[in-house]
């Protein structure tokens, strides 16, 4: 085998005292090298062995991977990825890269958006010579790919989670752990490297695919028993005294192994501790001391096993795929919130119980952590549980009552169903490769749904949780989105992440299931993490205890200033005086500098002050009072003086923590004017151009960063990516396949391997040509079958109205882009999606998606034309879609795609032409087919998902580990509170030792609880808790449990020490008024503030508008709008933006989302681009010249929402620097106290009223009121109605009215009409005044010089230059006259149709221009020629070749086959069934094809109740009675059921369903206790009794010794095969068993198709040596066919092997005529023929029928005689006496070349005559008859003297023979003769003229024989 190892003989034989295992074999050391590196080792010096278990080889050094390779097997992984292109430095250098692009796992590469390209080095290993590539980011690695004894000795020395990374991504480790045999040594070792391993603190994917690899390995099942086993025979003392280490390190991997897979480990697990016991009894007889430790270890372990296998005989052990807790070893408090689950369970959300809950104590302190903890877990759990939990029970008490769920949660319908949302008929389509893992498209019903406007809607958007379930919620899947696009969800789409175990309990579920789906508006994801870390958090390392569970008033100094507290504030201070501040001891009070010299005001100093000195530290900043600018001050100095802070063995950095992206941003470039590196900002949702560079993900790719990071994790990054990558190529081409079954009509060539074999011939057959050509251009079969075509027109026809429509259209619909508003849903993910979206990913799948469609869909519904290989045409001219055609196309196909109706195999296979069916019975079959595809891509995707899956969770553990080693040296971090939930884990491990956090106030308490580490010294809350507070999703529990409180507002109001900013820097006094004293009781007013300009065209600065319009209710969610406030508002921002404000200067502010809406469809881009239309909450923290703002809220119930909020009040109120101007219900508002305050501090100035007065700039004694939008008409152009009478340039005068803008008028544009003269004639300018003048365009008519037509054709124009558009009257060469216009050239394409006479005796009517191509016209003509089956073929004459080979039979075999499917080939061959197979238990579905034999379930049987209970496994008959006790659950109508004791109960009624449920069919369904089985394959329901006799008179019948059929037993109502029941499974089991033995039978031996697949292929490869004339691609295409062997059955076998023996045959054929192609005769005609029916042999319905196999041997034996003829022909002697045979050439030619088959009779017939003339023309290869030869010789009588040339053509050297001159063969001008009596070269002897042994000049062929 290439590439074994060359071990010695010695090392094979390895005594049992030296090794474990009992077989010796060799060992792999190399799984994932490429070719390159193989060539290099094997170039490579072998070395000496240098310890146990080392490779024999020498270490390489490679520049490719960064690796060392060692010699060994090549692996089927590394062939793969060699094949592919995706080999050493290209992959990284290269490969990487191009990954990228696509969105994927990035590499190590320079990034692309810095513009920098990867770069190579060159490297020279002077030991080999070899010159080799090391990409730059990338250093060679340290260890070879082999895990010798030296390797595990390196890794035992490392830290825990540097072992595990290294190990459980190095390649070696499989085929290491695949040994049976291990030297005691080296399992020492590794069983001490692999138990570090698990006692790292790795993350869990990394030790989950760690374990995943020695769960089904050799060394846990054989390698380790053997070794415990000769624990008891060491010999050898000092090994001895190590076991107990061993043991030790035995146990951990047992424990950990066993922890993450119990249900395929039990087994293994189980039979070590059998083992260990005897072990540790034999340490101790020898004297040795085992720990009591390791019994106790091993006592839990064995209860942990114990409990395990009491799972599994009760049958509820859950299987591999999902993890499972060992069990604790003492039992814990059930109230404890560290024990309850983060998801909710499927008890909780069908009872009404709510949970224990305390509320967050705002006015005392906690009794203890656990309370603190316990409390703020619990109120945050049920913060996201209780809407879905009510909402569910309120959903099932709906449909409890209704009985129905198709209406259920409709906005109208179903108030109550607030809580959550429900999407109904929800379908898992497609798995969707990401870059945090495996995702899934999914879609679902939006018949219900048009109203939701899904851009503004908070549905499905990014992080919200949804739950589907298919049997009313007593068992559901748990998902979030993960990604959404509005356009896809207004199909019904959108992308969704399960959670690991409902991924896992998906692989189990039925394909196409159909879902119920609720949505919870909860970001669950922030919720996850922060549960999480609550309660992982350890009581005893809560930082800050003493505040946050004492609250304790008296705040210490942090204790880093115990060390030292000497600060220099010089870098913060004043530029003035800089230099006058010096260092001070900043715990004296005394010693701090004024707050002059620091440039800060009283309130700031004191801030500042306290943040310096104190360990916990309170900033309430008021709006416009500098708390950014304070805390920047306190960072500035922080980081100034790090040596405080900071220690040589602690670098942790400054942790800043803001609610908003934007407020980060903002605090983050504020550092960087004093910090420009070692910034890291954590978050791709930055809008900074400053803060690009800092981004972690950029970070992370840089060189300078990737060339430091620790071997380990580079090599580990670049494995696992090449896994990841090779997962997702393949994953991704099956998910885009499926995609594809969802957005149109798929090709019919998709689907041919799922059509049976007539319907395929049928659909093609029976097509007719008048419909799909016109005008050469052919369209798609599927298409006009499904009675999609039919609604084509002629484009010629279709163009005018097509232009026509859609001039109509914009005219009637006259659309201006609108402004951009930032949607809600834009927002909301903008906050929540920490990794951002990758837009160049999405971009390249979007491109991906369209390139498959083109292959695989006949029609798209993104776009409804017909595919590209379906548009080919040679002009332009054919069919087109109509605008309203494609609309209705589109819905038609839309609606058909809906439906889950498909035809039954059972009437599929009635039909014989498909074109005699309806049209719905069409889309019935179309969608079984589609159903058969989708079937089989799911099935191949699904070790697939979880592999990938894998490969990604392994790959996200290594990039932590890289951003780790980044934020470690990091000066400062920057995230969200979002971020910092998400990188929690990661934040605990940097240790962060400052904390600011920035609008502390609007988070929740939790989330800051969890992004402090037990490091934190530090912590800095800034915000105001009088803004916007925290939002919860339950009010209740925000106002009864006071969620929604701060930590910042709980320990202000615990009269913790803080400082409130006193100076406000933003608004003008009389917009502060509003704020003080009514909401803050002082705010002072900053100098700079009083120097406002005041507001251009308005007589106030701040105004309130008073009306009491109503507002409506939005219909998706609760939002509102004001239709009235919109318009005035729209208006106001228009008429401001005419006294020439900048649109960058004015925002809009609304309360509601609903409103932002309104406003934009009221705001053309045009106009307003640049204005900011926002909601108060999200304006937080910003600020702009002019605010105007809508409070929306009017109606009579007067509700006024959260407009009674303080919080939300503040903001509204505090956003304008200069003018403010709201517009509201003041009558419904008053009631609020807040509201009423403000009115009267409004109506003091006058700042109040119905009419908002617009003073003229121009003209200042014109006034207007302006109470509606319409009142702004009297200012049209922001001044007045006067006209503005300004004389232009050009002598017009300005057209407008009064306006304040452009009064110089430089950009005024003048429309009257242009008076300028254009031409000679007179025409005058047609333009506007403004407008440059062009060329006269007036039409005139002219005659065209040409051919003297007139034509009209503009002024300025050329009659010469003209296209004359008169018809063209010239006649055609075919006088036909030409259909193009006068001015063009003539027609090279005649489509006149005319009559042709075809060579195989028909005629038909084609294109004139055919003419010249005659072979391009094809007869059509019906073939009906009998078949050997007795059946009419089914072909026409030209695709039978004029009647020689057929097309196959399309009449169905319909025989009954095992597997109880009907036949679907061609009547006359029953190969192996090839649907999917239906074979399934509750665990899984076989994957396979039902022909193939099915791989047995080895899951504990699932069939029990609370009285029986079987113990076997799955596929095994079962060994419990079935159960006869009646079932004690209740319908869903409350009536008792019908069904038995642990099956599943029917869906019928006694009562309800009487009539249906007591039809008599066996006789008992009448009886009152009569009980039913309902067949869960079918739907049917039968008498339990009747059903188990009709299922046992199979046994009684074998009992009799009677035969039986070997099949499934069916439904006695409608014959469907029963497979699913688990009341039957013995049975059913019984007789799958038995089909697979004949299954098996008809597959064949494993091991004989492989030995024969295996002669088959040195068959194949001699005749590719072998063939002299055929092409070698057809035996290359068979080759590769037999490669995969796997898929292959005997008949495949049998095919390919007559495949090659026709192959031979036709290369002997072409030899008899080739052979004499040295004498210039052309063969290709023949070899055309030849070809012709190479090509029906390789076609894949080729399958060696009777008919095919009679077709082939005829035309075979005809193209033999054919070429026999030929070559007799060519021959000298033929040509020279050909008149003499005319007649019989004539004769065979006739008989060879005729139409139809070559019979025997035609056989017989032509044989005798082709003899008879073989006889008279021998062919002695001389050209001459043997008679004239023999008289030839005789005549000259000299022997030896005949020589020939090169190319066989005889001459005589005379004389002695030897030849003494060179000549010129007169027949081929070859060189003949010689010199010197020696013969050229090339020259021969020919005996074949005179029989002579030899030259008669000896020497004659010397050189010959040189």
């Amino acid at each position: 085998m290439e590439g074994e190892s060359e071990e010695s003989d010695e090392e094979h034989e390895v005594s049992r005292d030296e090794s474990v295992g009992s077989k010796p074999t060799p060992r792999i050391h190399d799984s994932n090298g490429n070719k390159e590196r193989e060539e290099e080792a094997e170039a490579a010096d072998s070395g000496d062995r240098e310890g146990p278990g080392q490779s024999a080889a020498k270490p390489v050094q490679t520049g490719g991977r960064g690796g060392f390779r060692g010699r060994g097997w090549r692996s089927r992984e590394e062939s793969r990825n060699s094949g592919s292109g995706w080999s050493g430095m290209e992959w990284r250098v290269r490969g990487t890269d191009d990954y990228d692009r696509r969105g994927g796992f990035r590499g190590f590469s320079m990034s692309r958006r810095a513009g920098r390209q990867p770069s190579r080095h060159f490297h020279q290993d002077r030991s080999r010579g070899h010159v080799k590539f090391i990409s730059l980011g990338q250093k060679p690695s340290l260890y070879p790919d082999t895990l010798d004894y030296e390797k595990l000795e390196e890794f035992s020395e490392k830290e825990p989670s540097e072992v595990a990374v290294s190990v459980s991504s190095h390649p070696a480790l499989k085929p290491l752990l695949g040994e049976s045999t291990m030297k005691k040594d080296m399992l020492e070792l590794l069983c001490l490297v692999l138990s570090k391993a698990f006692k790292s603190r790795a993350d869990r994917s990394t030790l989950q695919h760690l374990a995943g690899t020695i769960k089904d390995s050799i060394f846990l099942r054989t390698v380790l028993p053997n070794f415990l086993v000769g624990v008891c025979s060491e010999p050898d003392a000092a090994r001895r005294e190590k076991y107990p280490e061993h043991l030790e390190n035995i146990l951990v991997i047992l424990t950990q192994v066993l922890s993450i897979f119990p249900a395929s480990t039990v087994e293994p697990v189980s039979l070590l501790l059998a083992l260990l016991p005897t072990s540790v009894n034999s340490l101790r007889t020898s004297g040795v001391d085992v720990p009591a430790q390791i019994e106790e270890n091993m006592e839990h372990l064995q209860h942990v096993v114990s409990h395990l296998q009491t799972k599994s005989r009760e049958g509820t052990l859950r299987s591999n795929k999902d993890t499972y807790a060992l069990l604790p070893t003492g039992e814990e408090d059930q109230q404890d919130f560290r024990t309850i689950p983060i998801y909710p369970t499927p008890e909780e959300l069908q009872h009404g119980n709510r949970p224990y809950l305390r509320p967050n104590l705002t006015s005392q302190r906690y009794p203890n952590t656990h309370v603190y903890l316990d409390t703020h877990f619990r109120l945050l759990r049920e913060d996201f549980v209780r809407p879905l939990r009510e909402g569910i029970q309120e959903l099932l008490f709906t449909i409890m009552n209704t009985g129905r769920m198709d209406n259920v949660g409709n906005q109208g319908k179903a108030k109550r169903l607030d809580d959550i949302r429900v999407y109904h008929d929800t379908k898992v389509i497609a798995p969707k490769c990401t870059m945090n893992g495996l995702a899934y498209v999914i879609q679902f019903n939006v018949d219900q749904l048009k109203f939701v406007r899904w851009q503004n809607s908070k549905r499905l958007i990014f992080g919200s949780l949804v739950c589907l379930s298919c049997d009313n919620f007593e068992s559901f899947l748990f998902a979030t989105v993960s990604d959404r696009d509005p356009k896809d969800l207004q199909e019904g789409k959108v992308q969704i992440t399960f959670t690991e175990e409902s991924r896992n309990t998906l692989a189990r579920i039925e394909q196409n299931q159909v879902y119920l789906m609720v949505e919870t508006t909860a970001y669950f994801e922030a919720y996850r993490y922060v549960l999480e870390g609550l309660q992982e958090q350890e009581e005893d390392e809560l930082p800050f205890k003493k505040y946050l569970v004492d609250c304790s008033p008296d705040v210490e100094p942090p204790a880093y200033l115990q060390r030292a507290d000497t600060y220099d504030l010089s870098s913060v201070a004043h530029p003035d005086f800089k230099s006058e501040v010096k260092p001070f001891h900043c715990l004296d009070a005394k010693a701090w500098p004024t707050m002059e010299k620091l440039g800060l005001d009283e309130s700031q100093f004191d801030a500042f002050k306290l943040a310096l000195t104190k360990e916990l530290v309170i900033i309430q900043g008021p709006p416009g009072t500098g708390k950014t600018y304070v805390g920047l001050k306190i960072a500035h100095a922080l980081l100034t003086n790090q040596s405080l802070w900071k220690t040589a063995t602690n670098k942790a950095p400054i942790l800043v923590v803001c609610y908003t992206n934007h407020a980060l941003d903002q605090f983050l470039e504020g550092i960087h004017t004093f910090l420009k590196k070692g910034i890291v900002r954590i978050g791709s949702r930055s809008s900074s151009e400053i803060l690009k560079r800092f981004n972690l993900r950029d970070l992370a790719n840089q060189y300078e960063f990737i060339d430091a990071l620790p071997t380990h994790l580079i090599t580990a990054h670049s494995t696992i990516s090449r896994e990841v990558q090779s997962a997702e190529r393949d994953l991704e081409s099956l998910s885009l396949q499926l995609e594809c079954t969802f957005k149109g009509v798929l090709n019919e060539s998709v689907l041919q391997r799922f059509m049976a074999e007539p319907h395929w011939e049928c659909l093609h057959a029976v097509h007719k040509k008048r419909v799909l050509e016109y005008a050469g251009k052919k369209q798609s079969v599927i298409m006009e079958w499904l009675g999609l075509e039919s609604l084509q027109v002629p484009k010629s026809d279709a163009t005018s109205n097509t232009q026509d429509m859609l001039a109509e259209a914009t005219a009637e619909h006259p659309k201006e882009n609108l402004i951009h508003v930032a949607e809600q849903a834009d927002l909301l993910e903008a906050e929540r999606d920490i990794d951002g979206r990758d837009d160049h990913r999405r971009e390249n799948a979007r491109q991906a998606v369209k390139a498959v469609e083109k292959r695989m869909l006949a029609m798209s519904l993104d776009d409804p034309e017909v595919a590209e290989e379906h548009k080919a045409g040679e002009n332009n001219e054919g069919w087109e879609y109509q605008p309203e055609q494609k609309r209705r196309i589109r819905n038609k196909i839309k609606q058909e795609l809906k439906k889950d109706s498909t035809m039954t195999e059972e009437e599929a296979g009635l039909i014989a032409d498909i074109w005699t069916l309806s049209v719905p019975d069409r889309w019935r079959l179309y969608r079984l087919w589609v159903k058969h595809y989708k079937a089989e891509l799911r099935t191949k995707s699904f070790h697939l998902e979880e592999e990938y899956q894998n490969a990604v969770d392994r790959l996200a553990d290594v990039k932590r580990q890289q951003n780790l080693c980044l934020l470690k040296e990091a000066t400062v971090i920057g995230m969200t509170t979002t971020g910092a939930a998400k990188f929690r884990r990661m934040l605990q491990q940097v240790r962060p030792s400052l904390v600011i956090v920035e609008e502390a106030a609007e988070v929740l308490e939790a989330h800051t609880i969890t992004s402090l580490s037990s490091a934190c010294q530090h912590l800095i809350l800034i915000g105001d808790h009088q803004q916007l507070r925290p939002s919860s999703t339950v009010y209740e529990l925000a106002k009864n449990f006071n969620l929604e409180l701060s930590m910042f507002e709980r320990l202000v109001n615990m009269e913790l020490p803080f400082v409130r900013l006193d100076y406000q820097h933003r608004m003008r006094p009389d917009i502060a008024r509003l704020l003080t004293p009514h909401i803050y009781s002082e705010l002072e007013n900053h100098p700079s503030v009083l120097e406002y300009d005041n507001i251009k065209g308005l007589n106030t600065n701040l105004f309130f508008v008073e009306h009491t319009h109503p507002e409506e209710e939005i219909k998706d969610g609760r939002s509102h709008q004001n239709r009235h406030e919109a318009q005035f508002v729209v208006a106001l921002c228009q008429y401001l933006l005419l006294q020439e404000y900048k649109p960058e200067q004015i925002t809009i502010l609304t309360t509601y989302t609903g409103q932002l809406l309104c406003l934009r469809n009221l705001m053309p881009a045009s106009r307003f681009s640049g204005v900011k239309v926002r909601v108060v909450d999200k304006y937080q923290g910003e600020e702009n010249d002019i605010v105007l703002l809508s409070l929306v809220r009017s109606n009579m119930e007067r509700r006024v929402g959260f407009l009674n909020i303080p919080n939300r009040v503040c903001v509204a109120l505090s956003r304008a620097k200069k003018g403010l101007y709201c517009i509201g219900n003041s009558e419904m508002l008053g009631q609020v106290k807040l509201w009423s305050n403000i009115f009267h501090t409004l109506r003091e100035k006058d700042q109040i009223g119905t009419g908002l007065t617009l003073c003229c700039q121009n003209h200042p004694s014109r006034q207007v009121q302006a109470c509606n939008a319409t009142d702004f008409g009297q200012a049209p152009e922001g001044g007045c109605t006067q006209p503005c009478e300004y004389r232009l340039d050009c002598g017009h005068v300005c057209a407008k009215v009064c306006h304040p803008y452009d009064p110089e008028h430089k950009k005024y544009q003048c429309l009257k009409k242009c008076q300028k003269v254009l031409c000679d004639l007179g025409h005058g300018c047609l333009l506007l005044c403004y407008e440059s003048c062009g060329k006269c365009n007036v039409m005139l008519e002219k005659t065209i010089p040409r051919c003297q037509h007139k034509q009209m054709v503009p002024c300025h124009k050329d009659p010469n230059s003209f296209v004359c558009q008169e018809p063209c009257q010239k006649t055609l060469d075919c006088e036909h006259p030409c259909d193009s216009v006068c001015g063009k050239p003539c027609t090279t394409k005649c489509k006149v149709k005319i009559n042709f006479d075809l060579k195989c005796g028909h005629s038909k009517d084609d294109f004139c221009y055919y003419k010249r191509q005659p072979e391009k016209v094809v007869c059509t003509v019906p073939c009906k020629q009998l078949l050997k089956c007795g059946h009419d073929c089914p072909g026409n004459c030209h695709h039978c070749h004029e009647g020689r080979y057929h097309v196959n039979c399309s009449q169905k075999c319909e025989r009954l086959l095992v597997c109880s499917h009907k036949c679907q080939a061609p009547c006359t061959n029953c190969p192996p069934c090839a649907r999917p197979c239906e074979n399934c238990c509750v665990h899984s579905q076989c994957s396979r094809l039902c022909g193939q034999p099915c791989s047995r379930c080895v899951e504990p049987c699932a069939w029990q109740c609370p009285h029986q209970t079987c113990t076997k496994l799955c596929h095994e008959p079962c060994d419990r009675p079935p159960c006869d006790e009646p079932c004690d659950k209740a319908l869903p109508c409350g009536h008792p059921c019908i069904g038995l004791c642990g099956e599943k109960c029917p869906g019928k009624c006694r009562v309800c369903d009487r009539e249906e449920v007591t039809e008599i069919f066996f006789g008992f369904e009448q009886e009152e206790d009569a009980l039913f089985i309902q067949l869960q394959d079918c739907g049917h329901i039968i008498e339990r009794r009747a059903m188990d006799q009709y299922m046992e008179m199979d046994e009684r019948q074998q009992e009799n010794e009677e035969q039986v059929a070997i099949k499934l037993k069916e439904c006695p109502k409608c014959r469907t095969p029963i497979r699913k029941n688990l009341r039957y499974g013995s049975h059913i089991n019984r007789c799958l068993a038995e089909i697979e033995l004949v299954k098996q039978k008809i597959a064949g031996n494993q091991e004989d198709i492989q030995a024969k697949t295996l002669a088959l292929r040195e068959r194949c490869t001699e005749s590719m040596y072998n063939t002299e004339y055929t092409s070698l691609y057809k035996y290359s295409e068979t080759k590769a066919r037999l490669q995969n062997h796997k898929d292959l059955s005997i008949v495949d076998l049998w095919i390919i092997e007559n495949k090659i023996d026709f192959y031979r045959r036709v290369d002997r054929v072409l030899g008899i005529i080739c052979k004499n192609d040295r004498h210039g005769l052309r063969t290709d005609h023949f070899r055309e023929k030849c070809s012709n029916l190479l090509d029906w042999l390789k076609s894949p319905q080729q399958k060696f029928t009777e008919q095919q196999m009679y077709d082939l041997e005829r035309e075979l034996r005809r193209l033999t005689l054919l070429a026999e003829l030929t070559a007799l022909r060519n021959t000298t002697q033929f040509k020279r006496m050909e008149d003499e045979s005319k007649s019989e050439q004539h004769t065979i030619q006739d008989a060879l070349e005729k139409c139809g088959p070559f019979t025997e009779d035609d056989e017989e017939r032509v044989k005798p005559i082709l003899e008879e003339l073989k006889n008279k023309f021998p062919d002695t290869g001389l050209g001459i008859s043997d008679e004239e030869r023999k008289m030839i010789v005789s005549a000259i009588q000299m022997p030896g003297h005949w020589f020939k040339c090169p190319n066989g053509h005889v001459y005589l050297i005379t004389e002695c023979g030897g030849a003494m001159e060179k000549s010129q063969c007169p027949e081929c001008k070859e060189t003949i003769g010689g010199s010197n009596h020696s013969l050229v070269r090339d020259n021969q002897l020919a005996p074949e003229m005179d029989g002579a042994q030899g030259p008669a000049w000896p020497t004659a062929l010397h050189p010959l024989l040189d």
